[in-house]
C-alpha cells in the first residue's frame, strides 16, 4: 500500500502544517491466485523410465555441481534405455545444449509444469516441437551427451513450475525425487 500526503507539508519558521495521510490503492495488479493444478503439485502419470525401483533413485537435487545447484536427479541406466513422457502434453522444445546435450522440454496440458530430460542419446523417431504426446510414449533414449561422462549414461530429469509467460527456459525447479519415490515399488 502506498501513502499520499494531502495538504501543506511545511514547518517553516514555526508554522505548523496540517497533514492528512490517506492510503492509495496500488496500481500494480494483484498476483493471480495459484491455479488448482499448481497447488496440487506435478501429477506424473508414468515413470520416465519403466521398471524403476526405489534403489534406482537418489536425491541429488540439492547437490552442487561446480557453483550451481544440480536441481535435478540423475537416473543411471544403460545407454539406449527408452525414456517416456511422464504426462500428456506437448513437446515445447528440443534443444542441443553444451551442458545437457540432447534435451527435451515437455509441457503438461495446463501448461503449468515443464518436464526436462537431458543427456539423451537421441530422440524417438518423429519427435518434433509442437508434437502432442501421451503419458508413456517413448520420447527419447538414455545417453551421455553434453557434459555427462561417456562412461556414465543417465537421464537427467527435473520439473519446472512455469512462470506466467510459459517460457521453456524459465521456471521454478521442483524436486522430482519425492514424486518419483511415491510411484515406485
Amino acid at each position: 500500500m502506498h501513502l499520499r500526503i494531502v495538504g501543506l507539508v511545511a514547518a517553516l519558521m514555526g508554522v505548523l502544517a496540517i497533514v492528512e495521510v490517506r492510503p492509495v490503492p496500488s496500481r500494480a495488479r494483484a498476483a493471480a491466485p495459484p491455479s488448482p493444478a499448481s497447488l496440487a503439485g506435478p501429477a506424473l502419470r508414468v515413470l520416465p523410465i519403466a521398471g524403476l525401483t526405489a534403489k534406482d533413485l537418489h536425491d541429488n537435487f540439492s547437490e552442487h555441481r561446480g557453483i550451481a545447484r544440480h536441481e535435478a536427479i540423475d537416473i543411471m541406466e544403460p545407454r539406449g534405455t527408452p525414456v517416456h513422457a511422464v504426462v500428456d502434453g506437448v513437446i515445447a522444445k528440443l534443444f542441443l545444449s553444451r551442458a545437457g546435450g540432447n534435451t527435451i522440454y515437455l509441457f503438461d496440458s495446463g501448461p503449468v509444469y515443464s518436464y526436462y530430460y537431458a543427456h539423451l542419446d537421441h530422440y524417438a523417431d518423429g519427435l518434433h516441437e509442437g508434437l502432442r504426446v501421451s503419458a508413456g510414449d517413448v520420447i527419447g533414449y538414455v545417453g551421455s551427451t553434453g557434459n555427462a561422462s561417456a562412461s556414465a549414461p543417465h537421464l537427467h530429469f527435473t520439473i519446472f513450475e512455469l512462470e506466467p509467460e510459459k517460457r521453456w527456459w524459465k521456471g521454478t525447479p521442483v524436486n522430482p525425487y519425492p514424486i518419483l519415490l511415491k510411484m515406485v515399488p
